[in-house]
């Protein structure tokens, strides 16, 4: 076997290193502020996600003009959510974890059985 075929330790399945904490700009600027959104949407802001949906199932055509509250109330949780630093660290150590054991397996996550 070639140095080219042997398995590398730090490269299992050809995925990149999965102890590399390095980003690249489209995992910065998008698929860790994804993570951010849907945690913030889900977690930290539901009422007001809540809220703003019943309004626009209620006023159908009208919402722009009668939901500007509940939008202005969703706006400002998720815009709280997104300037927090911590929880940006978090929602990047989430993508870190994630990505390493993408790397680590070679399954995505959504085909991945978690053990509990």
């Amino acid at each position: 076997m070639s140095l080219e075929q042997q398995p590398n330790p730090r490269n299992p399945h050809g995925l990149g290193d999965p102890s590399d904490t390095s980003l690249r700009n489209v995992e910065r600027e998008v698929l860790i502020p994804k993570i951010m959104r849907d945690r913030a949407r889900a977690e930290f802001c539901s009422k007001e996600v809540a809220d703003f949906e019943e309004c626009c199932k209620a006023s159908s055509v009208f919402m722009v003009a009668t939901c500007r509250k509940q939008n202005s109330a969703l706006r400002d949780c998720l815009t709280h959510w997104y300037q927090n630093e911590a929880f940006k660290e978090e929602c990047r150590a989430i993508y870190l974890q994630e990505r390493s054991e993408y790397r680590s397996t070679g399954i995505p996550k959504k085909h991945r059985v978690e053990k509990i």
